[in-house]
């Protein structure tokens, strides 16, 4: 049986930022790729704020191994949806807010 979801601090998102697709085409035709708020965090903490990872695991109360695991669920996921011209929705999970 695998263990409970440790909590995860993550900054909550304003309600336009979570769809991103690509201009002038219309949301029916494309696919939608979900990225969780925790690989977002974890993208936000390590590439933009340049945190390494073990800095971004304390401020999100998980450790250097789960963020690790994170940033790369989460490139792949964005990297895949922009270069397949995909919609990227990030999904808010409410046990993950602060």
């Amino acid at each position: 049986m695998p263990r409970c979801r440790k909590h995860r601090c993550c900054r909550p998102l304003d309600p336009g930022e979570r769809l991103f697709k690509p201009r002038a085409v219309p949301m029916d035709s494309l696919t939608v790729v979900e990225l969780g708020l925790d690989a977002f965090e974890a993208l936000r903490l390590c590439d933009l704020e340049g945190r390494d990872q073990a800095a971004a695991g304390e401020a999100m109360g998980v450790s250097r191994g789960t963020v690790q695991r994170l940033l790369k669920h989460g490139r792949k996921t964005v990297i895949g949806a922009l270069l397949s011209g995909q919609a990227l929705l990030i999904h808010d999970d409410e046990r993950n807010h602060r």
